[in-house]
């Protein structure tokens, strides 16, 4: 900036030291004049413009799925059915199978061991599980099934509602439906009912048969070790059977009481401990055993 001459007749104006930084004219401003800085170039310019754009257009379209996604999931939801006769439903299959309804409450044991190894997300999701979500969707892009099993929610619809049925389309429906069934009823509920209508291996439908055929014990009076074993089998009830595949059992046991240690229910050497129990098993339903 330089200073304007003074007011008196005659006086020259004297120049400021040359700025290095302003260049050009200027306008007046009091007794300085300001002069413009130089002008950005325009190279520097277009791709930051650019790069806004670019944000503003992937915001955009993240913004419109969302809302496209919301709209679809809900519309989805509307159109499965409802699961108000969930327990009619696990009342009709314990019927079907010789198990009794509504069996006993889940012990804490068997809960702990079913949540640790089959869905550890089960106390925190109320069925809404954007993993599954996501296998579905990916076994949808990909035309093959999704990797992952279901949730315990998921595995509760399937038995429920679509027995028999694989596919795309069915992990969807079961994923919705487990999303209602988390909504609809509580947690120890739908443990309740999973644990009913779970095969067990060996001709054991429900938890309260298998506790009694295996081990010749209610499942209140099971212990760690005995638990993890009845857990183990949800996935493979005739490959890991005690009874016939003694070995097989006995890893699905030591995994499960991993996964107790892994997810902090259990202390390793608690879990240590738990395995070297011994299991008395039963080799059939015994005499007297109430099942509760």
């Amino acid at each position: 900036m330089r200073a304007r001459g003074s007011s008196g007749a005659g006086t020259p104006a004297v120049p400021l030291p040359a700025d290095p930084y302003l260049v050009g004219g200027g306008q007046e401003l009091g007794g300085l004049e300001w002069v413009a800085p130089a002008t950005m170039r325009r190279g520097e310019v277009r791709p930051r413009r650019h790069r806004l754009r670019r944000i503003r257009r992937v915001l955009g379209t993240v913004m419109a799925l969302a809302v496209l996604g919301a709209v679809a999931f809900t519309g989805l939801l509307m159109v499965t059915p409802a699961v108000s006769n969930a327990p009619a439903l696990t009342r009709a299959l314990d019927r079907a199978h010789g198990a009794a309804y509504p069996g006993p409450p889940v012990p804490q044991r068997v809960a702990d061991s079913l949540v640790a190894t089959e869905d550890q997300r089960f106390y925190s999701e109320a069925g809404i599980d954007p993993i599954a979500v996501a296998r579905v969707i990916v076994g949808h892009l990909t035309g093959g099934p999704g990797q992952g099993g279901p949730a315990l929610y998921q595995q509760l619809a399937q038995m429920l509602y679509t027995p028999g049925r694989s596919g795309v389309q069915a992990e969807a429906e079961q994923v919705l439906l487990g999303i209602k069934l988390g909504l609809s009823y509580p947690e120890a509920e739908i443990l309740r009912m999973y644990a009913n209508v779970t095969y067990f291996g060996h001709g054991y439908y429900g938890l309260a048969a298998a506790s009694c055929g295996y081990f010749g014990t209610g499942p209140a009076q099971l212990s760690w070790g005995q638990a993890a074993m009845l857990a183990g089998l949800v996935q493979a009830p005739s490959a890991d059977d005690p009874l016939s595949h003694f070995a097989n059992a006995r890893a699905s046991e030591a995994h499960v009481l991993s996964r107790l240690a892994a997810t902090g229910r259990l202390t390793q050497a608690q879990a240590a401990r738990a395995y070297r129990q011994p299991l008395h098993l039963a080799g059939g339903r015994a005499a007297g055993c109430a099942g509760s």
